[in-house]
């Protein structure tokens, strides 16, 4: 039943809540919870730096290897990094997590190092 304040009107926010809250606990049914195990043979990313604006520009993975922004992009595309897709926008290719619905795997969300 949807969510109806006392003047007989849907509360719209506390519906969308609810969905995004929904999608979330659905996807970590789907990806095997927020702890998830790298896919075989990957590596992981788990901090990653930012400069003054707060781009990202290099990652560190859970071997503890340092990787500048295009070493990451590489590795990326050859399939060697779990959890992370390339896409080609504004004429360059960019470096993403993967659109997993996990809030806390995202890369901008990483603690930074």
């Amino acid at each position: 039943m949807d969510p109806v304040n006392p003047a007989g009107e849907k509360d719209f926010a506390q519906i969308y809540a609810q969905y995004k809250a929904d999608g979330e606990q659905q996807a970590l049914r789907e990806n095997g919870g927020a702890n998830q195990q790298a896919a075989a043979g990957k590596e992981q990313i788990v901090a990653v730096r930012k400069n003054d604006d707060g781009d990202l520009i290099a990652f560190k993975t859970e071997t503890g290897r340092e990787l500048d922004y295009i070493t990451a992009l590489s590795e990326a595309k050859a399939g060697k990094i779990a959890h992370v897709d390339v896409f080609h926008k504004y004429g360059r290719d960019i470096l993403r997590s993967e659109p997993d619905g996990i809030k806390e795997n995202n890369l901008d969300n990483l603690p930074e190092f």
